[in-house]
């Protein structure tokens, strides 16, 4: 089991984050301070001119407009030209620091969310097989895009304006004190009770988002599976059944988006209505203070400024919470993928002690459930040094069981696997892979040229590509391509046929040269004249090569020098080919009757 407390991803791990990006944080928070410091006295300016002007009551503005104005301009249509500039160049600064402010903070969460996602690939690369089966590539493609991007606005957008917002109210409070503290204290005693109301409103929607990211995970999923599939429900005209169950699972999104989007929305609004209901009864407050205190009609018309000039801040913290209620929701599914098993992986022995180009591999007692369903019962055999053995059996009996086992992707109930006498566990699995290359039936390929595709990362020249093709008969092909090892080859390889697509995984088995082989029905689409012609050359390169065929062709297991008979969990019957024909069993029951 994985360390879920230790993987777990908590906020604070994202604000450490964010802490080891002091660079980025400092000088946002410069550029939210400058952006503060220009914005804040804007809805001041024009408001004061009232007094000073129009109303003919010179004060500190027009005091300090005639010490640097020249003389043709001390008049009102200069005062009110200079008041008007001055607002002109605060508004465009306090855009300019505003800008800069949000590309820090987009950098910053484009950091943090690259850290996290790089996190989530990493332990993706240690869960268990078996969890892998349960998830599903929609799911996880969830997880790594729609969750990692609610998390990203979160970040660079929300909390971003918090801060320009909290400084911004803070400065218009200051104002607003300085101005008339009596009436800036009834702001304030006001807001926090409408804080309290968002809050409560909040918490009545929070979970709507999670229904609606759930729904697109699911929907993302079955749409993955459907396409994959798209050429056999063509082919079976069930293609109509499939997609009215997407069609179906779409409504259910827009279902649960349209209710979460419309009460979180419905919620903000009623949040605004009480503070739009604030601001009429600071207007009023405002008005009744000019008649029965010393509040001036300039002051008034600063103050409705303000009130005005607020309401974005506000409305933007206000709508914090319904924007951290859908990042938690992410952050809560990611690590739902984080709590999943991890793969054993506990390596204890060094690799210097097993001679590679001589293993032993030795199945001990092995036993095996899948789903509960026993697969495999006491399992005893072994492979020697350079030996091909074939492994036959009927179809879901557990041969290719055997070669997971093998390679690790599960782990048995009981018994023990070993190589050259040391258990596989103790080597470390992901050893045990560098060493063994294995051929499925229907092998993995990618949307990209047949050089990536035989390469997988790897370092080789363009003429071992080709020897690789040769060998499995597939460089004609290849050759005929418009690009040739530059030809892409389309999703999972769907430019080529069945037995391309395997010839294409023998060669890249070829080109990574490994010391052990498991061919599991790597043939089982090739035509036999195409088949019999690759074993010739194959053979050649498996020679000397610990190599485990599965395969119910018998052309395919004529190519081993010892068989295994599975049935039942366990080896029933070995030997040669000739011999198991002339022993009573299973062998020559599959095989008594085929003729080459």
């Amino acid at each position: 089991m994985p360390n879920f407390a230790q993987d777990k991803l908590q906020w604070r791990y994202i604000k450490d984050l964010a802490w080891k990006q002091k660079k980025f944080l400092v000088l946002a928070n410069l550029l939210a301070i400058f952006a503060a410091l220009c914005a804040v006295p804007i809805p001041l300016l024009l408001p004061l001119l009232v007094d000073e002007v129009l109303l003919d009551q010179p004060a500190q503005a027009v005091n300090l407009m005639q010490s640097v104005l020249p003389s043709a301009w001390q008049q009102p249509i200069g005062y009110i030209a200079c008041i008007l500039l001055t607002t002109l160049v605060l508004r465009l600064a306090a855009l300019l620091f505003n800008a800069g402010q949000a590309r820090l903070f987009a950098q910053l969460a484009q950091n943090i969310i690259f850290a996290i996602r790089q996190r989530l690939l990493q332990r993706l690369q240690r869960i268990s097989m078996a969890e892998y089966e349960t998830l599903g590539s929609g799911t996880v493609t969830t997880h790594l895009v729609t969750d990692m991007n609610t998390l990203d606005q979160f970040i660079g957008e929300t909390l971003s304006r918090l801060l320009v917002s909290v400084l911004t109210l803070a400065g218009t409070a200051s104002i607003l004190f300085w101005m008339h503290w009596q009436l800036a204290l009834l702001i304030l005693v006001f807001n926090p009770f409408v804080v309290f109301l968002t809050i409560k409103l909040g918490k009545k929607v929070r979970h709507l988002k999670r229904l609606e990211n759930d729904s697109t995970a699911i929907f993302t999923q079955a749409l993955s599976e459907s396409l994959d599939a798209i050429h056999e429900l063509r082919a079976s005209n069930r293609q109509a059944y499939f997609f009215q169950g997407l069609t179906d699972k779409a409504r259910t999104i827009r279902d649960r988006t349209t209710a979460s989007q419309w009460r979180t929305n419905l919620a903000s609004r009623l949040s605004g209505l009480l503070f739009q209901f604030g601001i009429d009864i600071f207007r009023a407050a405002a008005m009744l203070t000019v008649l029965f205190s010393d509040l001036s009609i300039g002051q008034m018309l600063a103050v409705f400024s303000y009130l005005w000039f607020i309401i974005g801040p506000v409305e933007q913290l206000l709508n914090l919470q319904y924007a951290y209620y859908a990042a938690d929701g992410a952050l809560a599914r990611v690590n739902q993928l984080l709590a999943k098993t991890d793969e054993p992986q506990t390596p204890t022995l060094p690799l210097s002690i097993i001679n590679w180009q001589q293993p032993l591999i030795r199945f001990e007692q092995v036993s095996f459930q899948y789903a509960n369903q026993p697969l495999l019962n006491n399992l005893s055999f072994s492979i020697n040094p350079g030996e091909t053995v074939a492994l036959v059996g009927a179809s879901g009996g557990g041969k290719s069981t055997i070669a997971q086992l093998l390679l690790g992707l599960y782990q048995p109930d009981s018994g023990r696997i070993t190589l050259n006498q040391q258990p596989i566990a103790a080597l470390g699995y992901s050893a045990i892979r560098q060493h063994i290359a294995m051929v499925m039936q229907q092998p993995a390929l990618f949307n990209s040229s047949v050089r990536d595709n035989l390469l997988l990362g790897r370092q080789a020249t363009d003429s071992d590509c080709w020897q690789a093709l040769r060998i499995a008969q597939l460089a004609d092909t290849v050759e005929q391509m418009p690009e040739q090892l530059d030809t892409l080859i389309g999703r999972s390889g769907i430019k080529l046929s069945g037995g391309q697509k395997q010839r294409l995984a023998i060669a890249r088995m070829i080109m990574s040269n490994p010391e052990m082989i498991i061919l599991d029905e790597a043939t089982s689409a090739v035509d036999t004249l195409t088949e019999q012609a690759l074993h010739q050359q194959l053979s050649q390169f498996l020679q000397g090569k610990t190599t485990l065929i599965i395969a119910h062709r018998l052309s395919a297991v004529l190519q081993a020098d010892r068989v295994l008979v599975l049935a039942d969990g366990q080896i029933v019957q070995q030997g040669t080919h000739q011999q198991l024909l002339q022993e009573p069993g299973l062998y020559q029951q599959l095989y008594g009757s085929l003729q080459l």
